[in-house]
């Protein structure tokens, strides 16, 4: 593509950073702020230099917040037995809004990985040690994405808590609600099967 120039080229090249945008898209945004909504393009610019300066990690769960510990940790009335381990912050917003679960929450940002160079430093394994080995925890709930790297991720830690005679469970996969059997993909139904249980 032929360049408008340096500005508007670093600009389209910044938005394709954004997860599911390509050059098509980041070009569409790209002449919509420039075109159309400048008052919105600065409004973006400055909450996002605002939050990059802002936001960092809770020091306990890893959640991202603007303090050294997030609301949820602050909180006495939830229970401090229980701790819910998930790969990214988006997860749980997702159960904080689906569930009424009032326990803790542990943040790997991400699932063992070798290949990739992600081992248990990088997902923050020794803080959840540390906290296993503080004696608080009652059950531990691994809320991991099924995939093969979650599953890993999961059992790995799942391993870790077993030898402290923690409580292990793990979220239920299987069959959506509403879902056809015939619909199902042949993992999901494999998983759902072998995970049965008792009514």
């Amino acid at each position: 593509m032929a360049s408008l120039g340096p500005s508007i080229d670093e600009l389209m090249q910044a938005l394709r950073c954004l997860p599911g945008v390509g050059p098509k898209s980041a070009q569409r945004m790209t002449f919509h702020l420039l075109e159309r909504n400048r008052e919105g393009g600065e409004r973006l610019a400055r909450a996002l230099q605002t939050a990059l300066d802002n936001v960092g990690h809770c020091s306990r769960c890893r959640i991202l917040c603007e303090s050294e510990l997030c609301t949820r940790c602050r909180d006495e009335r939830r229970q401090q037995d229980q701790l819910c381990v998930v790969e990214m912050p988006s997860d749980v917003l997702a159960i904080e809004q689906a569930t009424q679960y009032q326990g803790q929450y542990f943040v790997l940002s991400g699932h063992l990985s070798p290949l990739d160079g992600v081992g248990p430093e990088a997902l923050g394994i020794p803080n959840l040690v540390e906290w296993l080995d503080s004696g608080s925890i009652e059950e531990l709930i691994l809320a991991t994405n099924p995939t093969v790297e979650g599953e890993a991720t999961a059992h790995f830690i799942g391993e870790l808590a077993r030898a402290r005679q923690i409580k292990v469970t793990r979220l239920a996969h299987g069959i959506p609600l509403g879902g056809e059997l015939e619909f199902i993909d042949s993992g999901t139904l494999s998983h759902a099967f072998s995970g049965r249980e008792s009514i």
